[in-house]
């Protein structure tokens, strides 16, 4: 888990938000999406409020509006799964624009693309402020479980080699005058996604037959142990906490 090892998401900047240990930041996130998940869906004023402590927190991180909803985009096909509800389900029908749709429909999609784009907005903002080594840093401190945290940090450290040894395979393809314009290509590309899974699967075995002659017995070193400070927990805490005021204002009104 080098250093070395940034990820495209991640914004380099030097904002309070960034400063907050890991482990703070992945409890904050995980709690305010168990709030948001919550939050009955009829109350739509509640979701506004919650972008709006979204917002404020990129504001404090200085997380570019468009920055941010550029990297929601990957929620796209979520997206279309709720559009295509209000046509399929059954229930009470209601005329909108002049087409019949399920009322219990355009609930369901409300309910999945109003907390799914928060969900995904949070964790889009604690990648674009966390490193990857400090998540994989701040997992391990909370007590996540340790295999769990080796395999992540595996999938880290050798993912950019797997991606690099596709693109060679690639460049070797297209220089013997290689083009997959139909499904007769299609045998090329599976016996190269064969040699890629053999290759890979090698790679493993030394790496880790490397790691055992070096000592390695299954579990990994803790890397840092350094402890967050109350202030920091507590400022942490502010948007699990007013997201919580107002999931339990939604329940009672």
């Amino acid at each position: 888990m080098g250093a070395g090892h940034a990820h495209q998401l991640y914004r380099h900047g030097h904002s309070p938000v960034h400063r907050l240990p890991a482990h703070c930041k992945i409890a904050a996130v995980l709690c305010f999406v168990l709030v948001v998940v919550s939050t009955p869906r009829e109350t739509v004023w509640a979701f506004g409020l919650y972008a709006l402590l979204l917002g404020a927190v990129a504001a404090v991180a200085r997380i570019p509006a468009g920055l941010l909803l550029k990297r929601l985009l990957i929620e796209v096909p979520f997206v279309v799964a709720a559009v295509l509800m209000p046509f399929v389900a059954d229930g009470p029908y209601v005329e909108v624009l002049g087409l019949s749709l399920s009322e219990s429909g355009l609930w369901g999609a409300w309910n999945i693309l109003a907390k799914g784009t928060l969900g995904v907005a949070a964790s889009v903002l604690l990648a674009s402020t966390t490193e990857l080594r400090a998540l994989l840093l701040g997992l391990q401190r909370l007590r996540m479980p340790p295999l769990l945290v080796q395999i992540a940090s595996f999938m880290i450290r050798y993912g950019d080699v797997i991606t690099d040894e596709m693109r060679r395979m690639r460049i070797a393809r297209v220089s013997r005058g290689f083009e997959a314009r139909g499904i007769r290509q299609w045998g090329v590309l599976a016996k190269s996604a064969g040699a890629l899974f053999i290759r890979s699967y090698e790679r493993g075995e030394r790496v880790h037959l490397a790691m055992v002659s070096r000592g390695y017995a299954g579990t990994m070193p803790m890397i840092d142990d350094m402890a967050a400070t109350r202030a920091q927990w507590s400022y942490a805490a502010a948007l699990p906490a007013a997201a919580l005021a107002i999931c339990l204002m939604g329940w009672t009104l």
